[in-house]
């Protein structure tokens, strides 16, 4: 085995130390702390063990040195995130609307917004380090790129099929809506900035926006108000616009776009096993 393939395999394992220990810990804080904490300081609380994980296992278990949360460019790519999801989000709801299957009602509150905003930031955080930051960046590592965004895809999908109101249906739109959009903008990157804007901003915009419920967790709050009527293929369900067809359209053309750049620009990391070995001294 080459000298190369050994470091990247165990680079591989202790990363995914590194993962199962954050697992551990959330998984810890949510037996530990649930009904005793309001739900905004749980979040904040996972969010903290989360980038405690990340920045300081890197270092102490990895022994590697990250650049996905370098303040340079870091604004710039979380706010371009926060404006692609907020546009993605309200392109699927003004086709819903065109196709006739989202009726307006007129204003809602803006009375959950410090807490929609905490939600939100806290999904793309924690999802966006686990999914992103810890398996799509492990399995690059070894694979390539275009495995990573395969297998985390699936595996992101396939977290969402607990949710209320999931179906096969609804965690395959996840799957392809959402894990190789968020997959597409990491890649282009290598950052997390991009990825959990544009995470937050959908969350957000679905949920404290058009009032929609996002990922099946039910209605929230939003600054309009309006209802889906139609088929499940368009209204998503009870899971949400989501699980629409028009989401996954909308937001796989978005991805396709993105990963064209990333090729463009060079950025597809090829597998370990097709990537030329150093030369030797002889």
């Amino acid at each position: 085995m080459r000298a190369d393939t050994k470091h990247a395999l165990k680079q591989f394992g202790l990363g995914f130390l590194n993962f199962t220990i954050a697992i551990g810990l959330l998984i810890a804080l949510q037996v530990l702390a649930h009904g005793h904490l309001p739900n905004r300081i749980l979040n904040l609380l996972a969010v903290a063990i989360m980038l405690a994980a990340y920045l300081g296992g890197t270092r102490l278990i990895e022994r590697v040195h990250l650049t996905e949360f370098d303040n340079t460019g870091g604004f710039r790519e979380f706010a371009g995130g926060l404006v692609l999801g907020f546009c993605l989000f309200s392109a699927t709801m003004l086709l819903l609307w065109a196709f006739s299957v989202y009726h307006p009602n007129g204003w809602g509150s803006a009375s959950r917004l410090g807490a929609g905003i905490i939600a939100a930031l806290s999904a793309g955080i924690i999802e966006e380090i686990m999914f992103r930051g810890f398996l799509f960046r492990l399995i690059a590592g070894l694979a390539g790129t275009w495995w990573a965004l395969a297998i985390t895809s699936a595996l992101f999908g396939a977290a969402h099929a607990f949710n209320p109101g999931a179906t096969i249906v609804s965690s395959i739109a996840i799957a392809v809506e959402a894990g190789v959009l968020l997959g597409a903008a990491y890649a282009l990157t290598r950052r997390l900035w991009f990825p959990i804007g544009l995470h937050a901003a959908w969350n957000f915009t679905e949920g404290n926006v058009y009032g929609m419920s996002v990922s099946g967790t039910g209605a929230a709050k939003g600054f309009f108000t309006g209802t889906l009527h139609g088929p499940n293929i368009l209204t998503g369900g009870q899971f949400g616009p989501e699980a629409s067809l028009i989401a996954v359209l909308v937001c796989l053309s978005a991805a396709s776009l993105i990963l064209w750049r990333v090729v463009s620009r060079n950025r597809v990391q090829p597998p370990i096993w097709t990537r030329i070995p150093p030369p030797t001294n002889s």
